[in-house]
């Protein structure tokens, strides 16, 4: 059975330490791999460096670490998914998560997207723990993800 595109949320799967997290597709700009790293001087540890991208520098969270879920190495083969920022900074509109796997393209049917209500009391970086199926997955606060950026510029 197909849905039309209304009926259905399309994401972004990827792995954040040892949770899933499922990204918005609308905010996806680019998938990449194998992507060079600049160093931040005095740099929280979940700020992980920054990259170039189309002209643009962009900086590379670590939404484990962010979110207190973990640590992720980081390594030469790593991903990264480049997103679109939604808070309208005009000087970075667009920032990157860390992955340890390659992004998963996804559809969910709109009512197959259900909280999970046993849930623990969640960082203030994840909106909501979903269940996908058998598994579950986190979905992340962007607003918060961007607030974090922006405290470092201030």
């Amino acid at each position: 059975m197909s849905y039309a595109s209304n009926d259905e949320i399309r994401g972004v799967l990827i792995q954040a330490g040892n949770e899933r997290v499922l990204l918005p597709n609308a905010t996806v700009a680019e998938m990449m791999a194998r992507v060079p790293l600049q160093p931040v001087a005095d740099a929280p540890a979940w700020l992980l460096g920054e990259l170039a991208w189309h002209g643009w520098t962009v900086p590379l969270l670590s939404f484990a670490r962010l979110s207190g879920l973990g640590d992720e190495p980081v390594a030469g083969h790593n991903k990264v998914v480049v997103l679109k920022a939604l808070g309208g900074q005009a000087q970075r509109p667009y920032y990157a998560l860390l992955t340890q796997s390659f992004p998963q393209l996804i559809a969910v049917p709109r009512d197959g997207l259900l909280a999970d209500a046993s849930e623990e009391t969640l960082p203030d970086t994840v909106h909501m723990r979903v269940l996908l199926g058998e598994q579950s997955a986190l979905l992340p606060n962007l607003d918060a993800l961007e607030a974090a950026l922006d405290s470092l510029a201030a």
